[in-house]
């Protein structure tokens, strides 16, 4: 199927990217923004224009309840427009009522399993500056954390298993597996179903 059809059939739907930190989400959203003639947003990069403040300083200087409404705000605003592809934070999924905006468009879970996450983010020296996480043993807080959210994650429309994928080979797997999860209908119960 190609691009432009795949457009046809989202029909304006926005793309909302889940995961945890490190899962690839803002990498991976600008090549099938590009792939489907969507435009991208980086929900952390919108909190952080708006406040004039790095997350980090958020979660320091004004808690994570904070951060988490200004996160729901931010995403309100962007499930108004369409066309989008959003990297959400790793814990948009945390509060209910951001669930009732991502199911207005179609949810992706990028999830490379926590042990390849751990990789990525002891390479990039980013487990310390994660304010959820930063403490003296961020590898046990991260793998809690993960198993936190594990069935938030799994309300997405789509679960994507990563495995060495560049962002780019995973921008199409995204677009190849999108298919199946727009032939839906509602059963009985009113819930998704895919044909």
């Amino acid at each position: 199927m190609s691009s432009t059809s795949l457009k046809q059939i989202l029909g304006g739907r926005n793309l909302y990217l889940i995961g945890m930190m490190g899962s690839g989400k803002s990498e991976t959203g600008p090549h099938i923004a590009q792939k489907l003639g969507y435009r991208f947003v980086d929900t952390d990069l919108v909190i952080e224009k708006a406040v004039k403040k790095s997350i980090t300083q958020i979660f320091e200087e004004d808690g994570e309840c904070a951060f988490r409404e200004i996160e729901t705000q931010v995403l309100k605003e962007i499930g108004k427009l369409y066309s989008l592809v959003i990297a959400t934070g790793g814990g948009i999924v945390t509060r209910s009522e951001n669930w009732g905006i991502l199911h207005q468009g179609i949810v992706v879970w990028l999830d490379p399993g926590p042990k390849r996450l751990l990789e990525r983010l002891k390479k990039k020296n980013e487990l310390e500056k994660r304010p959820l996480i930063a403490n003296d043993d961020t590898s046990r807080a991260f793998e809690k954390l993960n198993q936190d959210r594990i069935p938030q994650y799994n309300e997405a429309d789509l679960h994507i298993s990563v495995q060495e994928e560049s962002p780019k080979e995973l921008s199409n797997l995204i677009a190849k597996n999108l298919i199946s999860i727009l032939n839906y209908s509602e059963n009985q119960d009113g819930q998704r179903t895919i044909e």
